[in-house]
């Protein structure tokens, strides 16, 4: 049960808790709060929750709503976190299918809690779905770092692997790239051109579970997958 604190101060603006468990992608209930919930003709307040992380950096949600029930839950804006993770995972992903089945992506989506990938591929069995699930939390295991920097499109395209950074799918307009590597500097897992936000190390993706395959037309594959 939390302890609702602004009842008896309502002064106080920053305080610490203890995170007691997550509910679904964005309600966090804490042992302890002074965020006002909505009741009694008051709005609820806002403001941010944050959290140290191992490697020093700060991590910071923005608390949208709270809400009374058996527990008091605070409602964060989750989903930048939730898009990084899958859009992380979808170049693991990308990389993979090129690797194992030299299937090149041609279209991805990606939500809060599911995603999947279009691939050139003409059909994909059970023991394909496992290799590719198992390739995936392998590479998660191995906390690989993920970086990104700019880099002038020309030189791009002089010294980079065109059929993974896949630079032709870019408008002749842009003339800097935004280039995102995973693994290894010197010898990178996957090297890519993407103006999408990721976490910086696999290991943020957390496990990947392959939920099946739709075909999608000719020789194409839709390959769906979740993330814990």
């Amino acid at each position: 049960m939390t302890e609702a604190r602004y009842l008896d101060d309502a002064t106080t603006h920053e305080f610490e808790a203890t995170v007691e468990t997550v509910r679904g992608s964005d309600r966090v209930v804490l042992d302890r709060t002074y965020f006002y919930p909505t009741g009694g003709g008051q709005p609820n307040d806002t403001g941010t929750l944050s959290e140290d992380g191992e490697d020093g950096d700060v991590e910071t949600w923005d608390v949208t709503d709270v809400r009374k029930r058996d527990r008091i839950e605070h409602v964060v804006a989750a989903r930048r976190r939730a898009h990084s993770r899958y859009h992380t995972a979808q170049h693991l992903l990308s990389a993979v299918l090129l690797d194992e089945f030299d299937a090149e992506t041609t279209g991805n989506q990606l939500y809060a809690d599911h995603a999947h990938l279009d691939c050139a591929y003409g059909r994909f069995d059970g023991d394909d779905l496992r290799t590719i699930e198992t390739r995936l939390n392998d590479l998660v295991a191995s906390d690989l770092p993920v970086r990104w920097y700019s880099l002038d499109r020309e030189e791009a395209e002089a010294t980079l692997d065109p059929e993974r950074t896949r630079l032709h799918l870019l408008p002749d307009s842009i003339r800097e790239v935004r280039i995102v590597e995973i693994g290894d500097a010197d010898d990178p897992f996957d090297r890519t051109a993407c103006a999408g936000t990721h976490v910086s190390t696999t290991g943020d993706i957390g496990t990947v579970s392959v939920t099946g395959r739709t075909t999608q037309g000719s020789a194409h594959e839709r390959v769906n997958f979740v993330l814990e």
